[in-house]
């Protein structure tokens, strides 16, 4: 028999705006039910962003699929949770309490709870699954995976999403595959009869909208991955870790299909290397050769590469590194997401060191900056990061479609031809001929007498003579710090969103935060709280991020990490004033949510109100 409580008093009543929230155990082959769940409510014209948070083991322990539904095409954490699936004991007091006061839980009653397992406020909906699935099928694993296929039924009856469309994804998804086609057809039709029969439609429903568009669903790390083919790599040393592993996967497969020739030939080496240390030898090894070449990695990656970074640095040899931030430090939450390796990328290395990064906020500028990235290392000669994190890397966000002009070249920078060197060109390996710090290299081979010079780590003159001369090591150094400051000008722009009303306060921030920082803005406008707001999309900050300070009287900074890493850049290369930076700091290891930035920034413009008002 059905289990349900009396609907509360002040049900949430939503059209086409909640949140649901998957609770399961990793290795219940749940998320691809879930997964299935977004595609149909995508599939009908209505905006969603899903998150998978799942554990560091293969299985056994806690995961939660966290889907948005946002006609107003809202794509960040919002907070709360609207429609609770529950389907994990262990974890089941803590997924009740986040229910928002109003919401649903749905939950397995074939073995009956006691009300003290429930809240007055929600209004509970239990559906037999394990029992149905015990009486439908035999094998153990079969029980397991057709569970969740009925619960999708459940939820789409309850919801108002129509079944039709998640029978035709299952159909592309197992086409060719027809028996198993039927059984999942039959899965999802026996929760929408039970639900037909036993219980009715909820106040959160899912009406036909079409506010998606020509949008694309998409992984941040794929996206990346698709870049780096159009940007010309051809190498790819990679050493597996959470969260970047997929990257290198798309990559290989994307080479698979695009750097194939007819007869079966690859145009691409891809090298699974021993550790992190080797791999990113082999890329700045392919970029002395004149191959396009990058790793893909997370923070300890990072760690263990900084020795390698430090030599592309100084010896001056292109390389892209991708890095898919997690949390740490040291093993950290492997499968959470922070924005916490800025200071380890722009400084690493030991010495004085100084890296452009790049800061994507979706899955469209992975796939842009995925590709810029190796101009930008061509072209300044050094190592070029670029910073997702597990957000963006491992989740499917709605973005533009990718765009790509065929005219485009590849800008292989400052490389002197055979024909130049035969001509008698001076060629000075380190020298500066143009006043921007960026000297001319040539590719190894290029010419039988010409051109040669060492590439080491250790110092030398213009013309890459070993020398530890204090005044030739100072001179160089000065020099890759002009190199630095002309990178300014290749670096992504920063976006700029004015206030509607004239304010001294401003925000900046950058990355995954992107749509979370959106939505709050509006939250905060709509309190009559007011900020100019600038979107910063790669280091080093150009001048217009600095005028942006200057120009009001308090910037608040919102990023994802303990220690403001972003506003400590801010502060030790534009020789900011510390105080008029404010902090806004998120690192639970969850991605940062509009209601958490609206009520951090709220809570300080009040402040400032309160004190002034005295």
């Amino acid at each position: 028999m059905p289990q349900m409580m009396e609907r509360a008093p002040r049900a949430l009543e939503r059209i086409n705006d909640f949140v649901v929230k998957f609770a399961n155990v990793n290795g219940s082959g749940s998320a691809s039910s879930n997964q299935l769940f977004a595609k149909a409510i995508l599939r009908m014209g209505i905006s969603v962003v899903s998150r998978n948070i799942f554990p560091s083991n293969i299985q056994g322990l806690p995961t939660w699929f966290e889907v948005r539904v946002s006609e107003a095409g809202h794509l960040g954490c919002r907070g709360g949770t609207d429609l609770l699936v529950a389907m994990n004991p262990q974890t089941w007091d803590k997924d009740v309490a986040e229910i928002e006061p109003g919401g649903f839980l749905f939950y397995d009653s074939t073995k009956p709870l006691p009300p003290s397992k429930f809240r007055d406020d929600i209004t509970v909906l239990g559906v037999p699954l394990t029992a149905m699935c015990n009486a439908r099928y035999q094998l153990p694993r079969e029980r397991q995976l057709f569970k969740n296929i009925v619960y999708l039924g459940s939820l789409a009856a309850l919801l108002g999403i129509d079944p039709k469309v998640i029978e035709t994804i299952l159909s592309e998804q197992f086409a060719g595959r027809q028996k198993l086609i039927d059984a999942n057809f039959e899965a999802l039709h026996m929760g929408v009869a039970y639900v037909h029969e036993h219980l009715q439609p909820i106040r959160l429903q899912v009406r036909k909208a079409d506010k998606v568009g020509d949008r694309i669903y998409v992984e941040g790390n794929a996206a990346s991955a698709l870049g780096a083919v159009y940007g010309g790599a051809t190498v790819c040393a990679w050493y597996p870790i959470t969260p970047s592993t997929s990257l290198a996967e798309a990559f290989t497969s994307y080479c698979e299909d695009l750097r194939t020739d007819p007869d079966g030939k690859a145009r691409y080496a891809i090298v699974q290397a021993e550790d992190e240390i080797a791999s990113i030898g082999i890329v700045v090894g392919a970029g002395w050769n004149g191959a396009r070449a990058f790793t893909c990695t997370s923070g300890p990656g990072i760690s263990l590469m900084t020795e390698f970074i430090g030599l592309s640095y100084f010896a001056e040899i292109p390389a892209v590194i991708f890095d898919v931030q997690r949390g740490g430090p040291s093993t950290g939450m492997p499968t959470r997401t922070q924005q916490a390796d800025l200071i380890g990328a722009a400084y690493a290395s030991h010495g004085d060191t100084k890296h452009p990064m790049l800061l994507p906020c979706d899955p469209g500028e992975c796939f842009e900056f995925g590709a810029l990235a190796f101009d930008l290392a061509d072209r300044l000669q050094t190592t070029i990061f670029v910073m997702l994190d597990l957000d963006i890397g491992m989740n499917e966000w709605l973005t533009k479609p990718f765009a790509w002009d065929d005219s485009r070249q590849l800008d292989r920078g400052k490389v002197m031809t055979h024909d130049e060197l035969e001509a008698g060109a001076d060629f000075g390996r380190y020298k500066d001929v143009d006043g921007d710090g960026v000297p001319y290299r040539t590719y190894p081979g290029v010419h039988p007498n010409k051109g040669a010079y060492f590439t080491r780590g250790t110092s030398r003159n213009p013309y890459a003579r070993y020398s530890e001369e204090g005044a030739v090591y100072v001179d160089n150094m000065q020099r890759l710090l002009r190199k630095f400051e002309t990178a300014k000008s290749l670096i992504p722009a920063p976006v700029a969103r004015p206030a509607k009303r004239k304010t001294s306060d401003g925000v900046i921030y950058f990355g995954s935060t992107t749509p979370s920082m959106h939505e709050a803005l509006e939250t905060l406008e709509a309190q009559g709280r007011h900020l100019d707001a600038l979107r910063v999309r790669g280091f080093p900050f150009s001048d217009e991020v600095y005028d942006f300070i200057a120009a009001h009287d308090r910037v608040f900074v919102v990023e994802q990490n303990r220690d403001a890493q972003l506003r400590t850049l801010l502060v030790n290369e534009g020789e900011i004033d510390p105080a008029k930076l404010a902090p806004v700091l998120h690192y639970d290891g969850t991605p940062i949510t509009a209601r958490f930035i609206a009520r951090e920034i709220g809570q300080i413009l009040a402040l400032g109100q309160t004190e002034a008002a005295e």
